[in-house]
Order: C-alpha cells, then structure tokens, then sequence
C-alpha cells in the first residue's frame, strides 16, 4: 500500500502534497459586524395642493409601490381631519401625506384626535392656521425619530380664503399657493410655477428689455384649477411608473368638502 509522502522543506517543516485546513481566526482579529434597523419605506405617489380665492383644492393619487411591485391601486392619501365621528361631519381641513403609508396614517390619526379634542374642549372647530402650527408642533416633536413623509395641509381660513401649507418630514412649513410632493413632485411642480406661480412670464404687451414687468400671480378660478389637476396628474403618469390607478380630488370650500374621483392609467 502507498503511504503519503512529505517533504521537508528548506525551513526544516514538512510540506505536504494536500492543502491543509486553515485554522479559524480568534474572536480577537475578527471583523465587527454591524447590526442596523431601518424602518421606512417609500411607498410611492404623488400628492399636490392649490389654494384659490374661496377654496382649496387638494389631490393625490392611489397607487401605493414598493419598489417594482404595485402593493394596491386604491391606497388614499388625502384625508379630512376634525368632524364629527369616524365619518368627520363638517370638516373643513384636509390633510394629504405621500412617502412611508404608515407613517402617513399614524401622522392623520395623532392630528385627527388633536382637532377633535380642541373641539370638545373649546366647543368650536379649530382653525387651519391653529391646525398648521399644531401640525407642525407633533412633527418636530418627533424630529429624532421622524414621519417618513411629505404632509400638505388645506382649508379655508377665518377670511373666507383658501389656505394651503406645506411642511418637510421634521416640521418646516410654509403658507403658499401650490405645492407638490411624492413621486411624481418633480415632473408636476415646474408645471404648477408656470401655470400658477407664473415663473418667468413676463407682460407680453410689454416691450423687450430688463425691464420688461413680470406677470403677479393671482387666485384662479375653481373649474380652471380642477382640470389644471387632471392635466397634472395626466402627465406625471406617462412619466412615472409610481403614480397612477387613480386620481382622488378634495374640494375645501366654506361649506365644507368635496371629493371627486376619476380614473388615472393602470399600467
């Protein structure tokens, strides 16, 4: 029977003909391995608010993503705030979120319940300006630990105008005219600061030069501004694989809400 042979090697140590097994390093010269948790996910959409003369239109709409998957086409992501009961009788706040659903829901409830007990404690609704600073209060209270999501809130304030805020995940906001977010946010806002803001047009009967007057923007009319939605979202969906399925539009107005839904592209 053939026996294994070795042979010495000039160090004076025998080297064999198979590899020997690595011994396993100590604990010593291990490598760390770091543990992470990372709670959020973007669930895709888009939202977009206008404020007008005499009311508020805000829209979003319901598709909800992760990644490449379509999760459901009806997720909304605009809801009313104050009211009574689970159905919000005479609310005239709406609250939209866009970004992690979860977050978003959590974030609608805690404002829910805020309104609803300003309500039963002062016996009057609140504001929507007092709405906006409180809103602003829970998100940076939560500012180490942040919502994931984009919120614009709209109503009518105590003059009878629309009135529209928009707030970054930590509790920033601003009052402005029209906002957009989710998604789809960079494809529609350069549509909206042309057609509401009136980003770099200037006087057409004006003549040419520096100092060429540009055009002041001013409250739109409602019908001009619900198809100026439809167009918006019509072409964030050619565009944008996460926005779609369908489109859910609030009307604020002094009397109350209304909602309209119409259909968007499904593929």
């Amino acid at each position: 029977m053939a026996a294994f042979t070795s042979y010495v090697s000039s160090a004076g140590q025998p080297s064999y003909s198979f590899p020997q097994q690595q011994s396993a390093p100590s604990h010593a010269s291990r490598a760390p391995i770091q543990h992470s948790f990372y709670p959020y996910t973007d669930n895709g959409g888009s939202t977009l608010g206008i404020s007008g003369d005499n009311f508020t239109i805000i829209a979003g709409d319901t598709r909800s993503t992760s990644g490449y998957n379509i999760n459901t086409r009806y997720e909304p992501k605009l809801f009313r705030i104050g009211g009574e009961g689970s159905e919000h009788k005479g609310s005239k706040i709406v609250l939209s979120v866009v970004g992690f659903a979860a977050d978003g829901h959590a974030l609608k409830e805690r404002l829910d319940t805020v309104v609803k007990m300003y309500r039963y404690q002062h016996g009057k609704e609140m504001s929507v300006n007092a709405c906006a600073q409180r809103l602003s209060h829970i998100l940076y209270n939560k500012r180490f630990f942040p919502y994931y999501v984009q919120a614009i809130l709209g109503g009518v304030d105590e003059e009878g105008r629309g009135a529209l805020y928009s707030y970054d995940p930590v509790g920033s906001y601003e009052r402005e005219f029209c906002r957009a977010a989710g998604a789809g946010a960079s494809l529609i806002m350069p549509f909206l600061d042309n057609q509401v803001n009136l980003k770099n047009q200037y006087e057409p009967a004006a003549p040419q030069g520096l100092e060429k007057p540009q055009l002041v923007p001013q409250p739109l009319q409602r019908a001009a501004t619900e198809e100026l939605v439809r167009d918006a979202f019509t072409s964030a969906v050619e565009r944008h694989i996460e926005v779609g399925d369908g489109l859910q539009m609030m009307i604020i107005t002094k009397d109350g809400i209304e909602e309209v839904f119409s259909p968007l592209k499904m593929d």
